[in-house]
């Protein structure tokens, strides 16, 4: 029994609208990756013999819990992360290089995913009001489409917090203290993968009712 179309339309706008909103809310907040040092700061072993375990009631606490565009202290303002698109000015080495790269390539695919969602509701609602199916299968498309550019800027993101945390393994001499720090996903990214998924369903429900019509037509000229 076929899906009837007001329910693919309904299901269409719900997955669409869900995943706009998760998808911003992700963008806008600063929880994709977070560093807890409660352990270090309450002197766990492996501070202990440190210069934190000796300063630690004297210096601010390091927590810290950064987004696509800022990292924000405990006890301090937040500050904006270095702008990767003025590498070119700048003297730094090609693995900071590479990093740069990485986050400016991020930034902006995630936010070109909200714009191809804005343009896919446009032409979705259009095709529904239409009932064109080519539209249908258009805006379909373009959300599938969408979906693959949100999963390649989470899995860059992925990737370039893994090359920053090495990066900062490789300069820090007591590698003893990181068994005493938590590190982290946030649920700003948790956010991105359920938006990931819900413009997956978006597309798939655009693509049913490109189908749903494009059936009812064939079965309508046969009579």
């Amino acid at each position: 029994m076929p899906v009837p179309l007001g329910v693919l339309a309904g299901a269409a706008a719900l997955a669409g609208a869900l995943s706009f909103v998760l998808l911003a809310a992700a963008i806008g907040t600063d929880f994709w990756y977070i560093i807890d040092t409660q352990r270090l700061e309450r002197g766990g072993p492996g501070a202990q013999d440190g210069v934190w375990g000796a300063n630690r009631s004297q210096l601010e606490p390091l927590s810290s819990h950064s987004g696509l565009w800022r990292t924000c202290r405990v006890q301090s303002p937040c500050t904006p992360l270095m702008n990767p698109f003025w590498q070119e000015n700048m003297t730094v080495s090609d693995s900071s290089r590479q990093l740069l790269t990485m986050h400016g390539t991020f930034v902006i695919l995630l936010p070109l995913s909200l714009i191809l969602m804005v343009f896919g509701g446009m032409t979705g609602f259009l095709s529904f009001l239409l009932r064109a199916s080519l539209l249908l299968l258009l805006t379909g498309t373009l959300f599938l489409f969408g979906a693959l550019v949100t999963l390649a800027g989470i899995s860059i993101y992925i990737a370039y917090s893994a090359a920053a945390f090495q990066e900062a393994l490789c300069l820090l001499e007591e590698k003893a203290l990181l068994d005493q720090v938590d590190i982290r996903f946030g649920w700003s990214l948790a956010l991105g993968w359920i938006s990931f998924i819900a413009e997956l369903l978006t597309g798939a429900a655009f693509l049913a009712a490109a189908r749903v019509l494009s059936l009812r037509r064939r079965q309508d000229q046969a009579i």
